[in-house]
């Protein structure tokens, strides 16, 4: 189910030094406010939940690139597939994945249009998105470091995006008159309807703008997630486990949660070869920076995963800390690649555990897995990425096409 956020965040963040924090911290916590749910929010309250299989399957789209359609050619392919190679390729492969997954939920994250080859914003975005809408499943996205750069403002997409069928994107959450960046909210799944559960949230899913490029002069390089949605997480992620832990079914510990974003946090660069499932074959781009939000979400204890994209030739799961820090693989033909290397997509299955009673209960489990635009669709590195019995568990395995 979704349930829509009514806080109000007062703050801003724009010290080099970080020297304002604590006090942001302060003007935050004392302007948090409750704010009535407008008529305009009454699409955001389409309810999200896990099937009778007891399965709820999310599809993450990273790196669409999209620009113009048939007139804008793909990078980095193989030279036998460059004549007809364009945006459309990119719509053939999403339409493909999303028929053979069918999944619950699509999740964009970010570069979804590059804005300097888009001639017009909004229509590109419209094609780009077009499988997503065209499905009748429920989607999201958030921003990257490319989408405002055609006609539209930041802001611009992300309320253009929030209009189209089937989106359950939002702006910012509703009353944050001072949240830093567009496109930060989150979405509850709950339970299987017609069981104990069906009125708890039993996944809860973080989106957040990790922004494009720093707006501080003496700090380089791109952007990062600001205090002001450090503070936002935070309260909402105590909400949920307050929630998750209160009657009735009174749970012993938090909801497990997904965080997605698109430019990865500096914790992406701490694997080596042996550590992680898939592969790194770029350089961490990351802000020149920490944040701190890595320790944030270690400190809140209930997001098991990290989905983000932006370096688009690695692919790679690795855990830090019991949290697992994912790349989704670029998707997207108008993108950089590498020639020979497979566009992909990541896959992403919470199942929950049965109860004594036969009955669906909390999330016993959560695992991945990649397809690539091969003539199979194969499925490659699937593993898990949590389990309620051995956090950070990691397994290596097949997964069947089905």
């Amino acid at each position: 189910m979704v349930v829509i956020k009514n806080k109000c965040i007062s703050v801003s963040y724009s010290d080099p030094n970080f020297v304002i924090v604590v006090v942001a911290a302060a003007a935050v916590l004392l302007s948090l406010c409750v704010v009535p749910v407008s008529a305009a929010a009454a699409k955001q309250e389409l309810k999200l939940r896990f099937g009778r299989n007891g399965e709820f399957k999310i599809l993450q789209v990273a790196d669409m690139h999209y620009a113009n359609g048939k007139t804008t050619p793909c990078k980095d392919v193989l030279p036998s597939q460059v004549h007809g190679c364009s945006d459309l390729n990119t719509t053939a492969f999403l339409h493909r994945i999303i028929s053979a997954e069918k999944p619950h939920l699509i999740v964009f994250t970010g570069d979804n249009i590059v804005g300097l080859d888009a001639t017009d914003a909004a229509k590109s975005l419209n094609a780009a998105f077009a499988p997503a809408t065209a499905s009748n499943i429920p989607w999201v996205a958030v921003l990257g470091n490319h989408d405002q750069e055609s006609t539209l403002s930041r802001e611009g997409i992300m309320k253009h995006i929030a209009t189209l069928k089937n989106s359950l994107s939002q702006v910012n959450p509703l009353g944050a008159h001072a949240i830093d960046g567009f496109g930060n909210y989150d979405l509850e799944i709950g339970g299987v309807k017609g069981t104990r559960f069906e009125n708890k949230s039993v996944l809860n899913l973080y989106f957040l703008d990790s922004g494009d490029y720093s707006t501080v002069p003496s700090i380089p390089g791109y952007g990062w997630i600001k205090p002001s949605q450090q503070f936002w997480f935070e309260r909402s992620s105590a909400k949920h486990r307050r929630e998750y832990m209160s009657k009735p079914e009174a749970q012993k510990g938090p909801a497990p949660g997904l965080a997605y974003f698109h430019i990865p946090l500096p914790e992406f660069a701490s694997f080596e070869s042996t550590n992680f499932t898939g592969v790194r074959q770029e350089g961490i781009s990351s802000a020149s920076v920490n944040s701190g939000f890595f320790t944030t979400l270690v400190a809140a204890g209930d997001v098991k995963a990290v989905f983000t994209g932006h370096d688009h030739i690695n692919d790679f799961c690795g855990e830090l800390t019991g949290i697992q820090l994912c790349y989704a693989g670029g998707f997207g033909y108008h993108a950089y690649g590498k020639a020979g290397w497979k566009r992909r997509a990541r896959v992403v299955e919470a199942t929950l555990e049965k109860t004594e009673k036969g009955s669906w209960g909390a999330v016993k489990s959560i695992k991945t897995w990649k397809r690539l635009d091969d003539g199979h669709l194969t499925a490659v590195d699937g593993q898990v990425l949590w389990s309620k019995k051995s956090s950070g568990n990691r397994r290596k395995k097949q997964i069947p096409i089905t």
